[in-house]
């Protein structure tokens, strides 16, 4: 008999279920418990906006899956739709068990008025969001998702229909960038844009100027919500332990943002030596392997509507993968990029890149 339990009372439950779960993955990278507990908070400024349900299922006395529904109500403004999201989805390969889950889900978000249900998505597409379809013999990048293969068969099973795919590509760090990117930019700066890393001293006040250019740059995307300001700050505090100033640039023309770039290292490779867990012993592994990361995320590229198809990013480019190569970094992630962005495929095509994972979205109607 399989069993389910609302699980705020039960939140370590909750949040520990993965730990089990994926104890003999190598390629798992378990997040931070006590993070965790504050995201799933009211701390987290997204849930000014939402309303969530956090469920786990429950087999023979064990945890055997859990998920989160939630109605995103800035999401149904903009969109002017009636979508419910489930996130955090996790299972043993057992259909019964999914099928509970995804039951229950689909009951809360029916109560709620919803005419869809979408996922996952933890908790937006600014943050970790599609199951892995492609690409399972790596850890993932920091901020992207990792799953068994076996998660597409439970929602395929339970009648989830592809909604929208999501692209990875991998660059490994040559000497130089390709001609054609250094002869753009330098094209583009002789046309007066410049570029300029972020102040560290003035980070909240350079974090408002991503907003604006995140904005205008994503307005018209699939799946875009624009960003509160408190939800801005909330995830810029959480990146900047980790952030490279000269890595996260500001493209300019007359003083006046037109793009943004953020290259981050990956954390990943030290949250996997943590094992989710903040004590003495961790917080020196932290130290330690914080020093050997040899992978980045361009997690943050946006270039005002209209310098689109000017040649920003290309010196966006050049500026920030210069100081790649005086440090220890061998191999650049671009994630994650829609399926049908086919111009920025093409501009970093010319890296040389490999697309190396694939995400799906899935949905399903409610009426």
């Amino acid at each position: 008999m399989i069993e389910v339990i609302e699980a705020r009372k039960s939140l370590d439950d909750f949040i520990k279920f993965p730990l089990s779960l994926y104890s003999h993955d190598p390629f798992y990278v378990p997040q931070l418990t006590k993070e965790m507990r504050v995201h799933f908070s009211s701390e987290n400024p997204f849930f000014s906006h939402c309303s969530a349900k956090f469920f786990i299922a429950v087999k023979e006395g064990r945890p055997a899956g859990r998920i989160i529904s939630f109605v995103n109500r800035r999401h149904n403004e903009f969109h002017r739709e009636k979508t419910g999201f489930f996130g955090f989805f996790e299972s043993v390969n057992d259909k019964s068990v999914s099928r509970v889950l995804f039951d229950t889900a689909v009951a809360h978000l029916r109560g709620e008025g919803m005419e869809r249900i979408r996922g996952p998505m933890n908790f937006s597409t600014n943050e970790e969001c599609g199951f892995l379809i492609e690409g399972f013999k790596e850890s993932p990048i920091i901020m992207m998702p990792y799953n068994p293969p076996y998660y597409t068969e439970l929602a395929e099973d339970y009648g989830f229909e592809k909604v929208k795919d999501l692209y990875a590509y991998l660059y490994k760090v040559a000497e130089r960038l390709p001609e054609k990117v250094l002869r753009v930019a330098a094209i583009v700066e002789k046309r007066g844009i410049s570029v300029r890393p972020i102040n560290m001293k003035n980070f909240r006040a350079d974090m408002m100027i991503f907003k604006e250019v995140y904005h205008s740059a994503w307005e018209k995307n699939w799946g875009f919500v624009p960003m509160t300001d408190e939800e801005l700050h909330y995830a810029s505090e959480r990146l900047k332990q980790i952030i490279i100033p000269k890595m996260t640039l500001i493209a300019e023309e007359d003083g006046k943002p037109v793009g943004f770039m953020g290259l981050v290292p990956d954390f990943n490779f030290v949250l996997k030596r943590m094992g989710g867990k903040m004590n003495p012993l961790t917080i020196a592994k932290a130290l330690y392997y914080s020093r050997k990361i040899k992978d980045l995320r361009v997690m943050l590229l946006g270039i005002k509507k209209e310098f689109r198809n000017k040649g920003v990013e290309a010196l966006l480019f050049r500026e920030g993968f210069g100081p790649i190569k005086e440090g220890r970094y061998e191999r650049v992630e671009f994630s994650w990029i829609l399926e049908e962005n086919i111009a920025i495929q093409r501009t970093i095509e010319a890296f040389g890149v490999e697309l190396y994972k694939k995400y799906r979205i899935y949905g399903k109607p409610l009426v």
